[in-house]
């Protein structure tokens, strides 16, 4: 069978068989040797920037690499200077891949790839999705993701997803009847898998649940779901489980990185060990044991045209005490560390825990759909949410003494009913934000 998703990655220029070759021979590594082997690759990926990369060595300001904790923490603020200057020498914008971050964290960044360590990431991607039986060349994916609404960008983007055998829903229509138009098309279309934003997958499984539909009845080829870039609650994996009836597999990623941590068919969160190595770090930017929280920073080890050492992508996470060199495992990912609300009592506290208290007290009735938190000052937040019904007062009272519970007394909220709630220009919702 014609093998298109292939011929388009061979036609860009990526050394595709070499790639494959490449990750083989990691994978080959035998564990006991597997820290040794990582240690070389770190070495070599800062040797060469040092050598090649002008932008790195005045970073650093190192002459040769001698310790790890010598080396600084990249942070997407380092990197808002013209692409041109933070390339290697003997790449230009002709010999490498671009593209750009959605700036979903407050800082939107165009970055760069060698040919070979992108073809390194898809084939890691490739190997990762066989996992669940999903051939790039002839599964077909129902992509749950942003688009560009301008006619050219918007034609482009669907060519691209021709060759990658997508199909990309309007994810900005999520009302009952643009999600009745995307069902519509699962009863038309043989989809294999989703992809897609968790929140907006969430809310097809919402819309499902109340109209009594499992999807795999409406779509028998469908074999499985993805989800990515927004936290997966396990109340959320439980619902979408039952109403696509197809198992969900979590995936960690940026479109800097690339695939970051994965699901297996173990349920493990695996981390991308072959082309990263990915540290927790605490305040001082000192490792964690193993089961602890921290920042997660990440060294892209095979990425010549561009460096991402020790590059802090902004997340807090946690491996799990089980975890080796070649078999890392993320427990469980935290979320943002820039969305930490800070309280009138100087107590810091995680945007996410705001959330996950909301999720669940809403959750209960079923009557919310959608809902982002906003601290306006230091005692103020912002609830805006999407519903059947506008809360009742007896509702808000309750949530009000919840989050006094888990958090402190006297703060105010502001409830505030939405038709529709604002997303990033990417589709993705970010569910908390401080504006302090």
């Amino acid at each position: 069978m014609f093998k298109i998703f292939d011929l388009a990655l061979y036609l860009n220029g990526f050394p595709m068989k070499e790639a494959k070759a490449e990750l083989q021979k990691i994978i080959a590594v035998p564990e006991e040797n597997y820290n040794d082997f990582v240690e070389l690759k770190k070495k070599e990926i800062v040797n060469f920037h040092l050598k090649n990369n002008t932008f790195y060595k005045e970073l650093s300001n190192l002459d040769s690499y001698e310790n790890w904790s010598d080396l600084p923490i990249l942070s997407k603020r380092n990197l808002q200077k013209p692409l041109i200057e933070r390339l290697s020498t003997g790449y230009s914008l002709k010999n490498i891949y671009t593209n750009k971050t959605s700036g979903s964290s407050g800082d939107p960044m165009v970055f760069a790839k060698d040919k070979f360590a992108h073809a390194l990431t898809w084939e890691d991607n490739i190997r990762r999705f066989s996992w669940f039986k999903i051939d790039f060349n002839h599964s077909f994916q129902a992509r749950f993701y942003g688009m560009p609404l301008s006619f050219l960008e918007n034609k482009k983007l669907r060519f691209k997803d021709f060759l990658s055998r997508r199909y990309r829903f309007n994810i900005f229509d999520l009302s009952d009847k643009g999600l009745e138009k995307i069902t519509a098309q699962f009863q038309k279309k043989k989809f294999d898998y989703i992809n897609g934003y968790t929140s907006n997958i969430v809310l097809l499984a919402k819309y499902l649940q109340k109209n009594n539909k499992i999807l795999a009845q409406i779509c028998p080829s469908l074999k499985v779901c993805v989800v990515t870039s927004e936290m997966l609650f396990e109340e959320d994996r439980t619902l979408i489980e039952r109403q696509l009836g197809v198992p969900v597999v979590n995936e960690y990623g940026s479109s800097e990185i690339g695939i970051i941590a994965f699901e297996n068919t173990d349920g493990e969160w695996l981390v991308n060990a072959e082309t990263l190595f990915v540290e927790i770090l605490d305040e001082n930017n000192q490792p964690v044991p193993y089961g602890k929280e921290g920042k997660i920073v990440i060294t892209s080890l095979h990425n010549k045209a561009h460096p991402f050492i020790r590059y802090e992508v902004g997340d807090y996470g946690i491996l799990d005490e089980k975890s080796t060199p070649k078999k890392p495992i993320l427990k469980k990912l935290i979320g943002r560390t820039n969305d930490v609300a800070i309280l009138p009592s100087g107590k810091k506290s995680p945007g996410m825990t705001f959330y996950s208290i909301t999720k669940k007290l809403f959750g209960d009735e079923g009557n919310v759909k959608e809902f982002i938190i906003k601290q306006t000052k230091i005692d103020v937040f912002e609830i805006e949410y999407t519903s059947e019904n506008e809360l009742s007062n007896s509702e808000i009272k309750n949530i009000e003494k919840e989050f006094s519970n888990y958090l402190e007394p006297n703060l105010k909220y502001i409830f505030i009913r939405r038709e529709k709630l604002e997303r990033a220009k990417s589709g993705k919702l970010k569910q908390f934000k401080s504006y302090l």
